[in-house]
């Protein structure tokens, strides 16, 4: 596997928001990613980096292009120093939020992703990275 130089976009405003969006469109459209696949990574995307900035106070969006043999995609590192998630199995469940939101953002990320890891520890921060890969 390959990966090229990550692109950072940090995350400490509404704005900084809608910029991740609008990068992850333009990597996804660079590695090919057909339109409904864009359409899924960015709402993905969005979605983890209104948690950082919600939840987290902050943080930053890494948008990696990623090749394999015989496939290419992109992969999205979102990165907080927040308070973290003390059970993050209740996190994943829909309709669980500490915001009043609708808490469906880090399940519906991860049914929008063909690949999602979430490491987080109370105190330190939370780290998700999702991956959407092109269709064949």
């Amino acid at each position: 596997m390959t990966a090229s130089p990550d692109e950072v976009v940090a995350i400490r405003s509404d704005d900084d928001v809608v910029r991740v969006r609008a990068r992850v469109r333009a990597a996804a459209q660079a590695v090919g990613l057909g339109a409904v696949d864009q359409t899924k990574v960015v709402t993905a995307a969005s979605e983890l980096a209104r948690n950082a900035l919600v939840h987290g106070g902050g943080g930053e969006a890494r948008i990696e292009r990623v090749v394999e043999v015989r496939r290419r995609g992109l992969r999205l590192h979102f990165v907080d120093a927040g308070p973290g998630i003390a059970d993050v199995a209740q996190a994943m469940t829909d309709r669980f939020s500490t915001a009043g939101s609708l808490g469906l953002g880090l399940g519906g990320a991860k049914r929008l992703s063909n690949e999602f890891d979430i490491a987080s520890t109370p105190g330190i921060g939370t780290h998700v990275t999702i991956t959407r890969w092109r269709a064949a």
